[in-house]
């Protein structure tokens, strides 16, 4: 899965309270996640988006966290416990050929992927997976940070999601980012 991913030790940045002022989780998910909520987040580091998400989708919801560092697993496990939502978080360890959410297919409700395709060895395949775990009338709220990529290869980034047969939606603003976000389409009904 990654082609090259973020130190350990820069978890810890990324979970600094000092970082809500310019990503504050709940301003920026609290219009696409409620209570009861199956949401998958992608990359999740220790957890500075997961924790806000478990408590968004409440004592009935789940958030499913992939990624390919253990070390980073096991302190977004230590922290959630100290915030009282360790059981609403299923934190998995992907690999490189598998993201680990074949059984999530059509039960996803959101989906976050902050500041980790850039990393990916294959954008497109994580877009095809995503979508299947989505269910139908789902999101995907994609955001990548500005200082390390491009408007070209973001460019390139929505081209994949729009392969995988994600449509566009109007993204939301996030400080300092470059953001996308994508829905699954519902069904269309015959007549």
């Amino acid at each position: 899965m990654a082609e090259h991913v973020c130190p350990v030790w820069v978890g810890y940045l990324l979970a600094s309270p000092i970082r809500r002022l310019f990503h504050n989780p709940e301003k920026i998910l609290g219009r696409f996640v409620t209570a009861g909520m199956t949401v998958l987040d992608v990359g999740p580091a220790m957890g500075f988006f997961s924790i806000p998400l478990a408590k968004l989708v409440g004592s009935e919801g789940r958030v499913v966290c992939v990624d390919v560092q253990a070390a980073m697993l096991e302190k977004l496990r230590i922290r959630a416990a100290k915030a009282g939502v360790a059981d609403r978080i299923d934190a998995r360890l992907c690999a490189d050929d598998s993201f680990g959410i074949s059984d999530l297919e059509g039960r996803v409700d959101f989906a976050l992927a902050f500041a980790v395709v850039h990393e990916l060895k294959d954008a497109h395949a994580f877009f095809v997976a995503a979508f299947c775990a989505l269910k139908p009338g789902a999101k995907l709220l994609v955001a990548e940070p500005m200082n390390h990529v491009s408007a070209e290869a973001f460019e390139a980034t929505r081209g994949d999601a729009l392969a995988a047969g994600f449509a566009a939606l109007d993204p939301p603003r996030i400080g300092r980012s470059r953001t996308l976000l994508i829905g699954k389409r519902s069904p269309q009904r015959g007549g």
